[in-house]
């Protein structure tokens, strides 16, 4: 019985002395955290990134795999910073909160910029331009923007479409993505969709007939990548990175790749401005 103490008082110290080792460890990993994970990424070395499944040629599924002009290039930004991308697919009207609430690291899904959505999430530096397109059943008499008061016109819910249906005062019927809008076409419920141009024009080309392109227009903003307020770590090294994706290149390519004929604003200057754009190379 005289062994107890001692024995109890040995393992108290051995326990103490476990304990403290873990502390020391915990501590330490808790300072070279910052180290590994500078940008505060969910996942080290792991750019998350929120995007579409439907939205081709900007972002999409194919053959299992998220593509698309804006998906490619912020594989190719991301991989000068010396980050991987991994997509999860998302609905549009989620994205930005999700963008926000830190779900995400990143969006990307030909985002443009507006001072609403500046409220909920940064925006890094503009790298794309876009139009409005405007779908409508074939057959159908509409062929201007300017014709749409009264008609059932469909919209994606939260996009810049939506916006600028609201702000002309159509009451658009919302849907949550793009599929939704083409059905509503082809089904003959809706009198068209306001879309981003290239999204309705492919939509168009593979709806055997059924929708036409009515008219387009220049989009008021650039699109760009969005990012949670006050990650300015993250969004600075993207911005800089994708100054060296459009000097290097891949920008143009990219273009040529996704938008092939389709004439570049004369005062567009992607990235920071400050970066000679070049040329897109030849088609082959």
């Amino acid at each position: 019985m005289r062994f107890l103490p001692a024995l109890t008082r040995a393992a108290a110290l051995g326990v103490a002395t476990i304990l403290g080792v873990a502390t020391l460890t915990a501590c330490a990993d808790d300072t070279s955290r910052p180290a590994d994970n500078p940008y505060g990424l969910l996942q080290p070395g792991v750019l998350r990134a929120g995007t579409l499944t439907d939205a081709p040629p900007n972002v999409y599924l194919k053959n299992g795999t998220f593509t698309g002009f804006d998906n490619d290039l912020l594989t190719a930004v991301a991989a000068k910073a010396g980050l991987k991308v991994e997509f999860v697919g998302t609905d549009f009207s989620a994205l930005l909160s999700q963008v926000n609430n830190r779900k995400f690291d990143v969006g990307s899904s030909s985002i443009t910029i507006t001072e609403a959505r500046k409220k909920t999430v940064d925006f890094g530096n503009g790298y794309d331009f876009g139009y409005f397109g405007l779908d409508v059943p074939a057959g159908s008499p509409i062929t201007s923007f300017d014709q749409l008061a009264g008609k059932r016109v469909v919209v994606v819910q939260g996009t810049v479409q939506d916006d600028y249906a609201t702000g002309k005062g159509l009451d658009p019927v919302r849907v949550p993505d793009y599929n939704g809008a083409i059905n509503q076409l082809k089904a003959g419920t809706a009198d068209a969709w306001i879309a981003p141009a290239e999204i309705g024009e492919k939509s168009a080309a593979e709806s055997s007939g059924k929708i036409t392109v009515a008219a387009k227009q220049l989009s008021p903003a650039p699109t760009a990548y969005a990012f949670a307020k006050g990650n300015d770590k993250l969004r600075e090294a993207l911005n800089k990175a994708l100054d060296e994706v459009i000097a290097d290149g891949t920008w143009s390519r990219l273009q040529a790749q996704y938008y092939p004929g389709r004439p570049i604003p004369a005062d567009f200057r992607p990235g920071s401005g400050t970066v000679p754009v070049p040329a897109a190379p030849a088609s082959s």
